[in-house]
């Protein structure tokens, strides 16, 4: 993408000052998509959703009413949204299968999406040094990998 550094320069600040103020940090990212996928191309978009979200906090205190059986319905649609990029791992590469199904399995096994992560992290250098595919791993996953092993030994 041409102007990509712009975005997500925007995004990532966006994710910092959301941070601070205690919002999720994928928000922006979700927000940016959104407005592009609905056709918004210039700064005019992020404009309007900014003074939108502003409003938007006056009427926060009123999200506490609504019970939680109300929220869980939309709650599993957005799951399925979620869950929609699945069908695009490569099922029949086994190198790309297998951590990519361990990641997702664990993360509701060990209740955290960072530990699911972790597991198709190390599995993915674990598969690629008994393939003999070494040449294969790039230097973020070798980082990466010798981080959650110290931390493993640390925790």
């Amino acid at each position: 993408l041409p102007k990509a550094n712009k975005a997500l320069m925007a995004d990532s600040l966006g994710t910092i000052f959301g941070a601070v103020l205690g919002t999720s940090t994928v928000t922006t990212y979700v927000e940016s998509a959104s407005g592009v996928a609905e056709g918004g191309r210039t700064g005019l978009t992020a404009l309007v959703t900014a003074v939108l979200f502003l409003i938007a906090l006056f009427f926060s205190p009123l999200v506490g009413v609504i019970p939680s059986a109300a929220t869980a319905p939309v709650l599993v649609i957005v799951g399925v949204f979620m869950a929609e990029p699945v069908k695009q791992i490569d099922w029949s590469n086994y190198l790309d299968a297998i951590p990519a199904f361990l990641a997702i399995i664990m993360m509701p096994l060990t209740s955290s999406i960072a530990e699911g992560i972790v597991f198709g992290i190390l599995a993915f250098t674990a598969l690629h040094i008994l393939t003999g595919k070494v040449k294969e791993i790039s230097v973020t996953m070798w980082v990466l990998t010798l981080l959650f092993i110290v931390r493993f030994f640390l925790v």
